[in-house]
């Protein structure tokens, strides 16, 4: 019995097995190599929707929960907090358990066999400068794999896979740098034939929902408030509404969080005090109509639309009919400059602790898909301007190569 390769990521999720000579990716959803990583739980049923179908469920407006981002949450204590989720108490650690047993019946009900074995990608590290929360995630995205019903798993860093998946170098050295959702990743290596040596790997959390954040922050909260000035409850004077509900609710995996009676009143309060009515009726809308992951979404469409040069803007039509926010090419050099510049240090730590020179790296392999991000781009090319570029499939080189491990893995069991 094979062993399942899963490439379970903060925002979209693959799966693999070694067809002969070749990875062959199982449509987790019809006429898909990928699927979100995304779930959306019916309050008044026990229907609960995975990947396109629940970001369909979110855009046409839906009542119900959606969750995207649940990797994120590993090893913090949100994963373990009891809470209602389709009518049902639960915490995030049995719905990630419950996202990736939805994994495992398609790829069986695809492949016409059983998997009680996996091997699963992780990031290098799941949080770089927290080590407790670190080592905890790891245990954590076990436990969710024992849920799921994967009776063993093994795991491999995923800038390791993609590198074993792109087939090595010719001659020098290459290196993978993979932006995914939540963490960016990088791994020094020596193409072997078929095989690789892995020099050294280096991880940071920083990725594609970050990114989304800041652009959010800067682009569409100061219409819902952020920024604004309140006038004083006692006294005279005017002070600036605080960031921190604004922070919160332009993070993915945070956004659910945020619908509580006690963030209605605190909001209600603020708005009785607030100068310009205007953005704190939208906030508030937000808040009741529970909006905040649409507008998310609508900034990573308008995101991959103005890195494609076709800047629409982002449309925020559920919250108020023709209100649309600007964000173009401009705006993500101006906001993503600083993440890209560290995304780019952090691809030279990689290199300094496998001590070799950046004019040594002969290959850059970009995987992930916020890889393809002008300002991410340009960094890279940037340290490494003798290198040649390869983006042969940002979105599946990770699962291509976990796929290739796991047959190699059997093969010796």
């Amino acid at each position: 019995m094979p062993r399942l390769a899963i490439d379970f990521g903060t925002s979209n999720t693959a799966a693999a097995i070694m067809a002969g000579q070749q990875a062959w990716k199982i449509p987790l959803e019809p006429g898909e190599t990928t699927m979100p990583t995304a779930m959306f739980f019916d309050p008044y049923s026990d229907t609960v929707l995975y990947g396109h179908r629940a970001l369909a469920a979110l855009i046409d407006g839906r009542e119900g929960r959606f969750l995207r981002a649940l990797k994120s949450v590993l090893g913090t204590p949100l994963l373990r907090e009891s809470r209602i989720l389709g009518g049902k108490r639960t915490t995030l650690l049995q719905v990630i358990g419950q996202f990736l047993a939805r994994v495992k019946a398609q790829a069986e009900d695809q492949c016409h066999m059983s998997f009680d074995s996996a091997l699963s990608g992780r990031p290098v590290h799941f949080h770089s400068r927290n080590p407790a929360y670190d080592a905890q995630a790891a245990k954590d995205l076990a436990d969710c794999y024992a849920l799921a019903g994967f009776r063993d798993v093994t795991f491999l860093a995923e800038p390791e896979a993609a590198a074993l998946a792109c087939g090595g170098v010719a001659s020098g050295l290459g290196l993978v740098v993979d932006i995914g959702g939540g963490t960016s990743d990088f791994t020094v290596f020596r193409g072997l034939g078929d095989a690789i040596e892995t020099l050294a790997s280096h991880g940071i959390r920083l990725g594609g929902t970050d990114f989304d954040r800041l652009l959010n922050i800067d682009r569409v909260m100061p219409l819902l408030g952020l920024g604004s000035k309140l006038r004083r409850e006692f006294g005279t004077g005017l002070t600036e509404a605080p960031k921190a509900l604004f922070n919160e609710l332009a993070t993915w995996e945070k956004i659910p969080f945020q619908y509580t009676p006690e963030t209605r009143r605190a909001v209600a309060g603020m708005a009785r005090l607030a100068v310009e009515p205007t953005p704190w009726e939208r906030l508030t809308e937000v808040l009741d109509s529970e909006l905040a992951h649409d507008i998310a979404h609508a900034v990573e469409q308008a995101k991959i639309a103005a890195n494609s040069g076709a800047a629409r803007g982002v449309a925020l039509d559920p919250v108020e009919p023709g209100l649309r926010a600007t964000l173009d090419g401009a705006d993500l050099v101006r906001l993503l400059d600083d993440s890209a510049q560290e995304i780019g240090d952090a691809a030279t730590t990689a290199l300094a602790r496998a001590g070799v020179a950046a004019d040594q790296i002969t290959r850059v392999v970009l995987v992930g898909g916020s890889s393809l991000l002008a300002p991410v781009d340009a960094a890279v090319r940037a340290r490494f301007p003798r290198a040649a570029i390869d983006r042969s499939d940002a979105f599946t080189a990770i699962v291509d190569g976990l796929a290739i491990a796991a047959a190699r893995q059997d093969a010796l069991a």
